[in-house]
């Protein structure tokens, strides 16, 4: 009996520590850090989200662009070709067809919306490029529903980076810490409007932490799989110590929504251009001038390499940084600055990253060896729209507001000479001339600067060649 009765007492002792061991289990869970079964601690994700949701803005643009009946490959504004199933090109080409004349356009209206980053309490705000290129009128709506009317400070559709100012102050703000290297797998979180849906949060990981993309050799972008939909642009990546990583930019997409595969912008980058636009108002990016392309095995052994790695030179600009270094075709860049160029996209990544007149040392194989080589970049076309300007009035007998091409953009259009029309009245108007259009010549006489285009007071009509979308013609003006 005494035995039994000690039995009992020792089961009733173990059922007590197990019932303890359980409620202690169940207490870490509900209020300790969660633990994976590593017994590494899991990201705070709902501590991020509520430390940056408040700086995080919603931004909705008006505005306008230019349709043609036959645009070019690319706009002069930079943006992509329009697509050639377009209805309203296809409009445009039958109304050009039937009445001929000047080719015709449209302006058509232009809303969009995306996400921006407050960086500063006195209201200024960071986001992409492309949220706010084509914007007439830009309102950004905080957490808190106030909306503000904001100005666009400036703009560097290169590395799709723009700066904003709404008026005010005390703004809640994430505060931009010097940037440090990312590892793949880290934990990310993103921040931001997708389809209008306002302080979406949405978490992943770094799927890789410099990669390129067509089209967009000025960046070496941050890939993650965190969820990103039309409307993320301009928002903030962030990792898990809280520090802004990036701004969410692009996604790869064959359906317009998100597949696993979101692009951020490196905040060293953000940075860099944001200092500029304050400063100076404008982006200079450093040009190299050369042409490159990837080294694949056969390459490699063709080149005599050890393995299929660094970026072939196809192309050096006559006159450019390179050629004064002695770049050549045919040169193997394997190493700037002392680090190793694995893919040709990390070339063009490099010399982006310096500013014009920074001297870059370049390891070369050529011919079964290594060289060393330096160049001093040179200074690129700046890829900065400035928003605080004034608009452009027209005015004169023509009622033109005109300005001169830069070199770039005369290489582009292929013209020698030329005046891009920016804004039009009066004559210009009645004529059918539009804002974008390039005039050639003023009766028959070239012209490349304001006062040549000037006309007499004497005259009742003036014939000017025009071109437009790769077209040219002469339009015949009445004067007042």
């Amino acid at each position: 009996m005494k035995a039994a009765k000690h039995w009992g007492t020792r089961f009733a002792a173990a059922r007590g520590l197990q019932f303890l061991f359980v409620m202690l289990v169940l207490g870490c869970v509900a209020h300790g850090p969660a633990r994976a079964r590593t017994g590494q601690v899991l990201p705070d994700v709902a501590g991020i989200a509520a430390r940056f949701a408040p700086a995080v803005v919603n931004i909705a643009v008006i505005g306008s662009r230019s349709v043609f009946a036959d645009p070019p490959s690319a706009q002069r504004d930079g943006t992509p070709p329009a697509d050639e199933q377009d209805p309203v090109l296809e409009l445009l080409r039958g109304f050009q067809m039937r009445f001929g004349g000047l080719p015709p356009a449209l302006r058509l209206p232009v809303r969009g919306a995306g996400s921006g980053l407050i960086v500063r309490a006195d209201g200024l705000i960071l986001t992409n490029a492309h949220v706010v290129a084509d914007a007439d009128e830009v309102r950004v709506k905080l957490g808190d529903r106030r909306e503000f009317r904001a100005r666009v400070l400036g703009l560097d559709r290169r590395t799709d980076i723009a700066v904003l100012k709404i008026e005010g102050d005390g703004f809640p703000v994430a505060v931009l810490q010097p940037p440090r290297p990312l590892r793949v797998g880290e934990w990310v979180v993103a921040i931001g409007s997708p389809f209008g849906f306002e302080s979406t949060v949405t978490a992943g990981v770094v799927s890789a932490v410099t990669r390129a993309l067509p089209g967009d050799g000025a960046v070496a972008f941050i890939q993650t799989d965190a969820a990103i939909n039309p409307g993320n642009s301009g928002g903030p990546l962030i990792d898990m110590r809280g520090a802004v990583v990036g701004i969410n930019a692009r996604i790869y997409s064959q359906t317009g929504g998100y597949q696993g595969l979101s692009f951020a912008i490196p905040i060293a980058v953000a940075q860099r251009a944001m200092q500029q636009i304050l400063s100076t108002g404008r982006v200079r990016h450093a040009r190299l001038g050369i042409a490159v392309q990837e080294v694949d095995q056969a390459l490699a052994e063709a080149f005599a390499l050890a393995k299929p790695a660094g970026a072939l030179i196809i192309g050096v600009t006559a006159g450019s940084a390179a050629e004064r270094a002695g770049l050549r075709s045919g040169d193997v860049v394997i190493e700037v600055d002392g680090q190793a160029v694995e893919w040709s996209s990390d070339l063009p990544v490099a010399v982006s990253l310096a500013a014009p007149g920074d001297v870059l040392r370049f390891t070369v194989w050529r011919q079964g060896e290594r060289r060393m080589l330096q160049a001093r970049l040179d200074d690129g076309e700046p890829a900065v729209d400035i928003g605080a300007q004034p608009p452009p009035v027209p005015g004169g007998r023509l009622g033109l507001a005109l300005r001169v091409l830069a070199p770039g953009e005369l290489r582009e259009l292929g013209v020698a000479k030329g005046l891009l029309v920016q804004a039009v009245d009066g004559a210009a108007a009645q004529a059918g001339l539009m804002a974008g259009d390039v005039v050639l010549a003023v009766d028959g006489r070239e012209v490349d600067t304001v006062e040549a285009a000037q006309v007499a007071s004497g005259r009742r009509a003036v014939a000017l060649l025009v071109q437009r979308a790769r077209i040219q013609l002469y339009v015949a003006l009445r004067l007042p």
